[in-house]
């Protein structure tokens, strides 16, 4: 197109109020980039921001209260089979060393009835030996 021409229908737009085409593309991107709802982009932006790390915040909470739950339920479990097998050593050593007593006792036993019943015999023995003594030498 000739500059002559364009220079004559900017001038015509302008007498007439007519905005150009330019200058509706200007406010139409003006609308859609700057202001939506009398909101820029960056104030809708930062309130996107906002809402986006409240997401975030409500998300890490939510996951350490998940955490420490399971961390509790974990250490009651591992409590729980840490006593329980806690309580079976204890148990198992208690019942060796019931065993051990047992046997000890037993053969302390043993030995004092071996001896009680020996001294008897031994008594019985040399009683007889006695008598059959005394009644060779009586006769």
């Amino acid at each position: 197109m000739d500059r002559e021409f364009l220079t004559k229908l900017v001038v015509t737009d302008r007498q007439t109020d007519r905005p150009t085409d330019r200058q509706t593309d200007r406010q139409t991107d003006g609308r859609t980039d700057g202001r939506i709802n009398g909101q820029t982009d960056g104030q809708t932006d930062r309130q996107t921001d906002r809402q986006t790390d409240t997401d975030r915040q409500t998300h890490r909470q939510t996951d350490r209260q998940t955490d420490r739950h399971t961390y509790r339920q974990t250490d009651r479990q591992t409590d729980r089979q840490a006593d329980r097998q806690t309580d079976r050593q204890t148990d198992r050593q208690t019942d060796r060393q019931n065993r051990q007593t047992d046997r000890q006792t037993d053969r302390q036993t043993d030995r004092h009835t071996d001896r009680q019943t020996d001294r008897q015999t031994d008594r019985q023995t040399d009683r007889q030996t006695d008598r059959q003594t005394d009644r060779q030498t009586d006769r």
